[in-house]
């Protein structure tokens, strides 16, 4: 049986995350109070507590809702598929134009580091993903945990290249990137 849950319990969470989220547009996470948090999201600091233990926590809840988004789409592009390519840019367009979307949340989660741990706890994210619903089509003589690894904190320095510049290159144009690199040996390289 599924217990759904309170819709006050609900709106005050959302209401919490929006001013968390509008808070943090305006000045850095370790300047925002309990109280602020509360005001601007019309409740009051018992409330808060009533729902989080402190800021970081709410902070964490955040997070954890784009993340979930983010393995849905990350889902939705092999779904129905018995396989697909790796080096198939297509599938790829959407995750990269929800994080594009999303920006602000992306860039605190991913470069900002405000809450130690959100990039590597982005990377879980996937990995379990490519673990429990995934496998190589041909068998590879190492360990594939390996590689989901290397694939998943490659995806991560990809993102985080992009927001460094600022996303100037479109989400198709970053699959693509993202196509060339599963479908490539770089090989040789030169030494300076």
């Amino acid at each position: 049986m599924v217990v759904k849950e309170d819709r006050r319990v609900v709106r005050t969470r959302t209401n919490l995350k929006s001013a968390m989220l509008k808070l943090l547009s305006e000045k850095d996470f370790k300047e925002i109070s309990i109280t602020e948090i509360s005001k601007v999201a019309n409740c009051n600091r018992v409330t808060f507590y009533s729902h989080y233990k402190d800021s970081s926590h709410l902070l964490e809840d955040i997070f954890q809702d784009y993340l979930e988004q983010l393995a849905q789409y990350f889902r939705d592009s092999f779904k129905g598929k018995k396989s697909f390519l790796l080096s198939d840019p297509t599938r790829n367009v959407p995750i990269f134009e929800y994080v594009q979307k999303n920006q602000f949340v992306f860039s605190l989660m991913l470069i900002g580091e405000v809450i130690p741990g959100s990039q590597n706890h982005f990377c879980e994210t996937i990995t379990s993903i490519s673990r429990s619903e995934l496998q190589l089509k041909e068998e590879v003589w190492f360990d594939i945990e390996a590689i989901n690894f290397y694939e998943t904190y490659a995806l991560l320095g990809l993102f985080i290249f992009w927001i460094k510049e600022d996303f100037q290159t479109t989400p198709e144009e970053m699959a693509q990137r993202l196509s060339f690199l599963h479908s490539t040996s770089l090989g040789e390289a030169i030494v300076k």
